[in-house]
């Protein structure tokens, strides 16, 4: 074999390596964290106030995961006061998994429940008004 078809041979392995690389990747699933995100950037501030209300309140909220069922608690100050509440599971890595619920409460305390296949890493995020004030809190949970 002289050097010409050497030469042919590894153009072509070049030109197909490239070919299956682009054909991969467009078969790749890719989320945005957000369809509508700049929308939601540009109301950011709302959301840093919010956390710093939350962050003043007299205790944090807390939760807890039971049986497939996630149970938060909200701090002593929204007992027996109406608040409307919205929890959102946020699944970094699957749209799919994300679960959101939007609740009106007067008990403090409000119950989830998780379907049975979303395992993994989650991120909660917790926000709720009372008397038009905002209060957000998140965390990340491994469910």
């Amino acid at each position: 074999m002289n050097w010409g078809y050497k030469i042919l041979f590894v153009y072509l392995a070049f030109v197909a390596g490239i070919v299956l690389m682009v054909f991969k990747s467009s078969n790749q699933k890719v989320d945005l964290v957000s369809e509508d995100y700049y929308a939601k950037e540009l109301k950011y501030q709302d959301r840093i106030d919010a956390i710093k209300r939350a962050a003043a309140l007299s205790s944090p909220v807390t939760y807890e995961i039971v049986q497939q069922k996630l149970i938060i608690s909200f701090p002593k100050e929204f007992t027996d006061k109406k608040i409307s509440v919205s929890v959102k599971l946020y699944c970094p890595s699957d749209d799919r998994k994300d679960v959101t619920k939007d609740f009106t409460t007067s008990s403090g305390t409000v119950t989830v429940d998780i379907p049975a296949l979303n395992k993994g890493t989650h991120e909660i995020q917790i926000s709720w008004k009372e008397d038009d004030k905002a209060y957000y809190f998140e965390d990340k949970v491994i469910l």
